[in-house]
């Protein structure tokens, strides 16, 4: 059974889009980017920027390359409606994932780098801190335009508030020879335009209010993933400050490719299409190209030593990364609905555990019962969690010279009538962190409310600060081997020493 566990997919599923009703809302003055003016709107006392181009339409001869700068315009752009997010197959709601978290189907186009922003106030002397949001879905699905993405309440605590598109799927990461050749490496184009929204961000944001030195990037899932390649990547260096990484992690190299391998799948995909040249699949429709690609399962992050380096646990382990205050962790089902059904017989545990650990099987044993098929399902599901989110954090958090703040969330949303409960499910604290329950149609209760109240306090002070702790919170001390402390959420918080340390100990 342990075996097995360890084959665990990293597929994260997460959100994608909707567009609210501006009406109501009045025009901003305009605002002056590096490539033009903008124009967005005031709602509820933010000032809302959506649909403003990092970068020139990925399309034709640029699709399968390095985002490149926009056309600078004339005039000013209205920016009040939220731009297509990045095409990918038909989305719909599936499991725990309800249409708040789904992109909605009718607006997907590889046309798709564009961000949004939130801030409170424009002008001023003092500039804000900044939060950029990175989306999940498993690198092959998700947009900006997720409702639980909205960024108005951040906005109203004094952040500036950023969200961005990146290609998905057979667009964002597909790899191929001729690529490679033509660019001197090839794939990750979606981690490319990710860093290219930090680009502009480092370059435009202040005229928003915001601290280009006060950058915050964090994200959920993929989002989590990308967040820690963005760490390890050396494109990405000063590009920001301090990282928030919710349920995911690419160490050590799990959810990542070598680049040949990858160039393979890109060759295998052009013999299916029986296309004789790079040129001709950069011509093919999209909708043509991702029927194709449904074959090929997902593609993601390649070590292909340009964006992202071979050996990823080596550099962390030398500390050769863009070591930044940390705030990271998972939820208590994190890993659930990715394993699904799942059954164990004792017998076949036990016998894992053998032949895996050898010598050291009573201990893992120990730390994962396994006397019943009943008490080695649980460990299953434990283990499971172990692999997907918790080692990759701790050791991660043990590696880091910057402070590290780990939780774990237990906190079970309200139920919905008629829908199953998934527990502390994937994704479920986005919500929460970003207090953005009102998006999530739920008839939510008081502790749900007082939940959202304290994470998001946590989550702004650590963005302002590198530390989540303040008035009124429990105090969350940062992860050390010598005390092991995690935040554990349920509906109250309270620190917990050496949490799953019996665990941690046999597997790290």
């Amino acid at each position: 059974m342990f075996a097995c566990m360890k084959k665990l997919l990293l597929i994260c599923f997460a959100c994608f889009a909707y567009t609210p009703s501006i009406h109501a809302a009045m025009q901003l003055d305009t605002v002056m980017t590096k490539f033009g003016a903008v124009a967005g709107y005031v709602s509820d006392q933010v000032h809302i920027f959506k649909g403003i181009p990092f970068a020139a339409p990925p399309v034709g001869k640029l699709r399968w390359n390095r985002p490149q700068d926009p056309e600078p315009w004339q005039g000013v752009k209205t920016c009040t409606q939220f731009a297509a997010s990045p095409i990918q197959n038909d989305p719909k709601p599936f499991l725990c994932w309800s249409e708040e978290f789904i992109t909605p189907p009718d607006s997907l186009s590889e046309d798709c780098l564009y961000l949004n922003i939130w801030t409170n106030r424009i002008s001023g002397k003092t500039k804000k801190s900044v939060f950029v949001w990175i989306y999940g879905g498993g690198f092959s699905s998700g947009s900006a335009a997720c409702p639980i993405y909205d960024g108005t309440a951040m906005a109203k605590k004094g952040i500036v508030f950023v969200s961005f598109n990146y290609r998905v799927g057979v667009f964002g990461f597909m790899a191929h020879p001729e690529l490679t050749k033509e660019q001197g490496s090839s794939g990750n184009y979606g981690l490319m335009d990710q860093i290219k929204a930090l680009q502009w961000i480092q370059q435009n944001i202040a005229a928003f209010g915001g601290d280009p030195d006060q950058v915050t990037i964090g994200g959920q899932s993929a989002g989590s993933m990308s967040v820690q390649a963005l760490i390890a990547s050396p494109l990405a260096k000063g590009l920001f400050t301090r990282a928030i990484a919710e349920s995911g992690a690419l160490f050590p190299d799990r959810a990542s490719q070598p680049l040949r391998d990858a160039e393979n799948i890109g060759l295998t995909l052009q013999k299916k299409l029986g296309l004789g040249s790079l040129a001709d699949m950069r011509s093919l429709p999209a909708d043509n190209m991702l029927q194709a690609m449904g074959a090929f399962g997902r593609m993601g992050p390649i070590l292909d030593d340009y964006v992202l380096p071979s050996g990823l646990k080596e550099r962390f382990d030398n500390g050769n990364y863009n070591d930044v205050p940390l705030l990271a962790g998972w939820t208590a089902n994190d890993a659930d609905l990715l394993m699904g059904p799942v059954h164990f017989s004792a017998a076949k545990a036990q016998q894992d555990a053998k032949q895996q650990y050898g010598t050291k099987a009573d201990a893992f044993l120990a730390a994962f019962p396994a006397r019943t098929d009943s008490l080695a399902n649980k460990s299953g599901r434990i283990l499971g969690l172990m692999n997907f989110a918790i080692i990759p954090s701790v050791h991660w958090a043990l590696r880091s010279k910057k402070q590290v703040f780990l939780y774990q969330i237990n906190h079970i949303p309200t139920a919905k009538e008629g829908f199953p409960d998934y527990g502390a499910f994937h994704t479920s604290e986005v919500p929460y962190v970003l207090h953005t329950l009102h998006t999530w149609q739920r008839k939510w209760q008081a502790h749900d409310y007082r939940v959202q109240e304290f994470l998001n306090d946590y989550w702004v002070n650590f963005i302002k600060t590198g530390n989540p702790n303040g008035k009124g919170l429990v105090e969350w001390k940062p992860y050390e081997a010598n005390t092991g402390a995690i935040l554990e959420v349920n509906n109250e918080a309270r620190l917990v020493n050496h949490l799953w340390q019996q665990q941690i100990d046999i597997l790290l």
